[in-house]
C-alpha cells in the first residue's frame, strides 16, 4: 500500500477489478439499466454496466 500512496504522488493510476462479476449477481432488469435517461432509446442496455453511472 505504500508503494501505491507513493505512486499517486507522481503519475495517475488504473486499478481494475472484477466489478462486472459483482454487478451480475444483482440480477439487474432492462428497467434497471434505462432508468429515467435512457427509458426512451430503442435498443436494449441491458448489461451495459457503464450506464449504471449514469442512472
Amino acid at each position: 500500500m505504500k508503494n501505491i500512496k507513493s505512486d499517486l504522488n507522481n503519475r495517475v493510476l488504473v486499478l481494475d477489478g472484477a466489478m462486472g462479476s459483482l454487478i451480475q449477481q444483482y440480477k439487474f432488469t432492462e428497467a434497471d439499466y434505462r432508468g429515467a435517461r435512457f427509458a426512451n432509446i430503442e435498443q436494449s442496455v441491458k448489461g451495459n454496466n457503464d450506464l449504471l453511472t449514469l442512472t
